[in-house]
This record gives structure tokens, sequence and C-alpha cells, in this order.
């Protein structure tokens, strides 16, 4: 049964493996391997929840794509990450995956299901387990209206995304996490901004070479370029605006990337829409990196103004902060990271919701 949490144990942040171990499986998406090679924000999540919830002392079932990557058991939904990401076939194709990683749940013996994936949750009124599914999108148009049909308490990864749906089952708001430890942190900064994500009007990424003129900086763009409308966006909005001062790399191994993060004067995130979380912000902080962003969504939340970066209010704004990111401590960008988002805060965040939801389903632990 998926079953309402109590709320003021899910919300309370509160919760420790205590020697009690719980059986959980965690449902990743079908697009990418866990951990990604390269691009996986979702992914990267998954990893890092996986990996913790290993380290105090719970039995993890990974279900995923691909090989095992993990210290979990793992059972493989798909050998290979299926076609049609980013095309009208996209949906089939996360239904499929849903269908086939209900059929492996109803094998597993297990006290939880803490799904990270879009269709999968469409069977959570079926289980004999309690459930949880990590919102990791936006809450607002179609998305928004299959939440409130899923029989499924819902955690947020921000308060804003939570702020965007209040009337939906929500029942914790864990931020999502990175090892620093994993990251290269570097004091002194090489005379350059980066851009990272994905090539999307919706990241901003057409204004990143604007910004990195106007105050007389090289870019460099580390962008995946693989879906037909990322390709069209970039012929028509960003390939124009190459030249000597500008890099476009397109999307580089995690090696590269973690260098790139850690010598750029700052990360510039010029985002057009309220992005519920970003990840390469967490990233950049841990290589002690400041972020310059326009102030939407999450990053209000993730970038302490002044301290780990700036927050514009227009892209105009964004040309004096990038100036100005070499001023700023790289210890204190990495210590953002290493105390409110790192992989124990999240997992002892979930740990509640584990416990809470096993409880009310009378299960107990192992």
């Amino acid at each position: 049964m998926a079953g309402a949490l109590p709320r003021h144990i899910a919300d309370s942040g509160e919760g420790s493996s205590d020697g009690e171990r719980l059986r959980i499986a965690v449902v990743a998406p079908p697009w990418y391997e866990v951990p990604p090679r390269g691009y996986g924000g979702i992914e990267r999540v998954c990893y890092e929840l996986v990996e913790g919830l290993i380290d105090r002392g719970h039995a993890v079932t990974l279900v995923g794509m691909g090989q095992s990557r993990t210290r979990a058991e793992f059972v493989a939904a798909l050998d290979e990450p299926p076609h049609g990401l980013g095309t009208v076939e996209q949906p089939v194709q996360e239904v499929r995956y849903g269908a086939i990683v209900n059929r492996i749940l109803s094998d597993l013996d297990v006290d939880f299901v803490h799904d990270h994936s879009l269709a999968a949750p469409l069977g959570a009124a079926a289980r004999p387990m309690p459930s949880l599914l990590t919102v990791h999108g936006p809450t607002d148009g179609p998305l928004g209206d299959l939440y409130r049909h899923l029989d499924v308490p819902l955690a947020a990864i921000s308060q804003v995304q939570r702020r965007a749906a209040p009337d939906l089952r929500w029942v914790a708001t864990v931020p999502n996490a990175v090892d620093a430890s994993a990251f290269p942190f570097r004091r002194l900064k090489d005379d350059f901004v980066l851009f990272v994500g994905r090539m999307s009007a919706e990241k901003g990424v057409h204004l990143v070479p604007r910004v990195a003129r106007a105050a007389g900086l090289r870019a460099v763009i580390v962008a995946k370029c693989e879906e037909p409308a990322e390709r069209d966006y970039f012929e028509r909005e960003v390939a124009t605006q190459l030249g000597d001062d500008v890099d476009w790399l397109g999307e580089v191994g995690p090696v590269e990337r973690n260098e790139l993060l850690s010598r750029a004067r700052c990360l510039i995130m010029p985002i057009q829409w309220d992005e519920p979380f970003g990840m390469v912000t967490l990233e950049a902080m841990a290589c002690g990196t400041p972020v310059v962003a326009l102030a939407r969504g999450s990053l209000p939340e993730i970038v302490i103004h002044g301290e780990t970066g700036y927050l514009c209010r227009e892209p105009f704004e964004m040309v004096k902060a990038v100036a100005r990111a070499g001023d700023l401590d790289p210890a204190a960008c990495r210590r953002r990271v290493e105390t409110v988002f790192s992989p124990l805060a999240m997992v002892t965040g979930y740990e509640a919701v584990y416990r809470a939801a096993a409880v009310t389903a009378g299960r107990g632990v192992a």
C-alpha cells in the first residue's frame, strides 16, 4: 500500500539507523546508468542515496538500466537505454519501463520502495509495501495533474518546488546532495566562466557568450546536445555566437568536467525557468567555485548571495557579478556543500520517511 505518512514525522528530518536495518528498493529512471558516465543528475542523486543507505546499514536493491555499478543488489529492468528521449516516443518508453519495474518489484521482499522514475509510481497502490516518489521535475501543467492522481506520497527536492503545488501529497522536503570529497578543490582559478548543463532555452545557454564578452572574459560551454530539440536550439541560438573567446566542448567525461568546474572563475547559470534543483550548482561549489545565477527556482535556497556566489535579477547584472566572483572564498563554497547538501543529510532526511511508513504499514524493520 502507498499509505499516508505522518506529516510531523516525515517533515521533521529526524532519523538514524540506530542499528535497525530496512530493506529498501530504489528505482532509478531508465535513461542513464547509476552512477551516470556523463549527464544524469537524477542518476547521480540515486547513486549518492544508495551508497549512503548502505553506509547506514540498510539492505538496498537498485532497480535500473544497464550494469551494476553500485554496492547495492542490482536488478536490470533494461539492458540498455530505450530510444526516444526528447521525442514523442518518450512517454511510451517511460510507461513500458514502469510496467517492467512493477513486475520486478512484485517479486522483491522489501520494506519500502523509493521511486525516482516517472511511470512506475502508477502501480504503487497495488504494491504490498509502502512507497515514496521523489519529484525531480516541475509540478505545473500535465505533470502536476499526474502527481495529483498518483496514490503515493511525494518528496520535494526544494521549497520552491513544493510551494508551486501546495495541494500535492507532499510528506517531506529533502534537498539533493553530492559528496564534496569526490570533487577536486582548487583555490586558484583560471580566468573563464563556465556553463555546464543541457543545451536548452530554459537553461539560458544563449546568454552565456553575451555575459562573458561584456565582462571581458572567456566562456567555456559544456552541454549535452543529443536530442533533436537540443540540436535545433544550439544551431539557432548558440552556434552563431561561437568565436575565439567561446569554447564549445559539447558533453565531456566526468574527470574533464570536474577539472573545468574546479578551474573556472565561476559557474554561470542564466536559467529562464523555475528549476526545482540544480545539481551542477552543488558540484561547482564542492570544487570551491562560486555560482553566478539568475535568482530563479531553487537557486536562492542553494546559493548564499555574496558568500558562495551572486544571485541576479536580470542578465545584465551578471556582467558585474562574474567580474566580482574572484573575490569570493572558495572554502566557503565547499563548506556550504559539506554542511547542508551532504549525502548524510539527504539520507537522514529520507530515513525518517521510510521509518514512518514502515510503522504506518505495520511492517517493522528487519
